[in-house]
């Protein structure tokens, strides 16, 4: 009859067998199907904490935890939480790195905090970070995202709305106006309150309100606003219909305004004056002082300032009478960046330090601006990234190197192969296409494997670096082949000498 052992009999009986059978540790571990550590440490515990009750099974959790957030930061992380209830784990990592707070916890560290709490409610994400498709202009003044905010009352009940305006590089808040109702006139004269106030963009990005353009509207057009665009030389840019991700930063502008602003002080202002005035310390706080994520964690007004907002403008087509233009000191434009190649893992190096761009730009080369305590890494115009500037000891005042003109990098030596660009610039290497750019099509392309990349040269020049996407078992076969496969002569392509 086959009797079911417990989990501590059967190290009981392993112990005894060691102990007053002399059967050896290799042989009782072997029959139990355990190491021999394990028996050893059974043996141990045996022992030392009062035999049999030292077999039974422990909690595996450590002892002591170091890293662990002390009792005092998460009554702090509490209160900062209960004191202002919009403030998610981000910004109140930001707030305790600011109150000099150390060891400073992590985003999660707090996140979980706040949920032992019941401060916030865990859930999963709707989608990965990973599924969103980012993008964001090269530099302030660039575009312009405006649109109408409604669902705002005062002390009587009365629905107000709000134009917002927000800069798509830096995120500053340009527009936001209480007006008492969205109709052209008030609509466009917080546009023209704006291009007076910061300048002229270089186009406005807008869904397809009847305020905003006649596209889907019976009059024939053009509408104030566009009239407004064209006389000031912006571009008007309208969203597909049904696409409010399109204008994505100023509904998002909304969000943060509605849970920070609006809903605590909902109803609480008799006046529209006396509620601009309130929206108004709110904006320069959001644009001065307030950390934002997507700028590194600094204020939007850090990387506003580099915008040239030099021109006049033309506000005739808004108001019978003329809005007066706040002076703004000259703005400096964008300082000259330094040139870097994206790694396999999707990261540059500067000053050294190491900084993510993305496994998206592995082997492309992107320019560095490091300026006001962030640091912009930019591609192909456009700005990929955005990090607060990390500097050593001794740093903070050391004046900027001198711009050095950069020759191109010559090629790494190695085993090579040389393949013909096709009309679109494109090589194949072990049976997978790298693209060398139009310029080189129908010219030979010299190919080698250097580290985890596939390098791109021409005349010893470097071209292009990419990231290894081949089979890397079929490497050989591509290296027997130095000057590619052979053509037949009669083929459908021709002859190929």
């Amino acid at each position: 009859m086959l009797v079911e052992l417990g989990v501590v009999e059967q190290r009981y009986r392993a112990v005894l067998e060691v102990l007053e059978e002399g059967v050896s540790v290799t042989e009782v571990a072997r029959r139990y199907g355990v190491a021999r550590q394990t028996v050893h440490q059974w043996l141990a515990r045996y022992a030392n904490e009062g035999g049999l009750a030292g077999l039974a099974d422990r909690s595996s959790r450590p002892a002591s935890c170091p890293h662990q957030m002390s009792a005092v930061v998460e009554a702090r992380v509490v209160k900062f939480r209960a004191d202002h209830p919009g403030w998610g784990p981000s910004r109140i990592v930001w707030e305790l790195e600011r109150a000099g707070i150390g060891p400073l916890p992590g985003r999660s560290g707090v996140y979980r905090a706040l949920v032992r709490h019941g401060l916030v409610e865990a859930r999963k994400r709707r989608r990965r970070r990973e599924d969103y498709r980012r993008w964001e202009r090269g530099a302030a003044m660039e575009l312009w995202q405006m649109d109408v905010m409604g669902r705002v009352h005062l002390a009587s009940g009365t629905e107000v709305k709000v134009v917002t305006g927000i800069d798509d590089h830096s995120r500053f808040i340009v527009c936001a106006t209480v007006v008492a109702a969205a109709t052209a006139r008030p609509v466009c004269l917080a546009l023209a309150g704006a291009l007076a106030r910061h300048g002229i963009p270089g186009q406005i990005l807008t869904d397809n309100g009847k305020v905003f353009t006649a596209r889907f509207g019976k009059g024939p057009g053009p509408v104030m606003f566009d009239r407004i665009c064209t006389d000031n030389g912006i571009r008007h840019i309208l969203t597909a219909p049904y696409s409010p991700t399109t204008t994505g930063k100023v509904e998002r502008l909304h969000k943060t305004m509605r849970a920070e602003f609006f809903t605590p002080k909902d109803r609480l202002f008799a006046t529209i004056g006396e509620l601009q005035a309130a929206l108004d310390g709110w904006v320069i706080e959001y644009n001065t002082t307030r950390p934002h994520q997507s700028c590194g964690g600094r204020p939007p007004i850090e990387r506003f300032r580099l915008a040239d907002r030099s021109i006049t403008p033309d506000e005739s087509a808004a108001a019978p009478a003329p809005v007066p233009a706040a002076s703004h000191p000259a703005a400096a434009k964008r300082p000259a960046g330094v040139s870097r190649w994206v790694n396999a893992n999707g990261k540059i190096s500067l000053a050294g330090f190491s900084y993510h761009v993305g496994a998206t730009y592995a082997g492309e080369p992107v320019e560095v601006v490091a300026a006001g305590g962030l640091v912009d890494i930019l591609h192909a115009g456009v700005v990929v990234a955005t990090h607060a500037q990390r500097l050593r000891t001794g740093q903070a005042d050391r004046l900027p190197r001198a711009q050095v003109a950069r020759r191109v990098r010559d090629a790494t030596t190695g085993l090579t192969v040389t393949r013909l660009a096709d009309g679109a610039g494109v090589v194949s290497f072990a049976g997978t296409s790298y693209q060398a750019g139009r310029m080189w099509a129908h010219q030979a392309i010299d190919v080698a494997i250097v580290a985890a990349s596939v390098q791109l040269s021409k005349d010893g020049k470097l071209i292009r670096v990419h990231p290894i996407r081949h089979d890397r078992t079929r490497e050989l076969g591509a290296f027997a082949n130095p000057k590619g496969r052979p053509r037949r002569k009669n083929s459908a392509i021709g002859n190929v000498s």
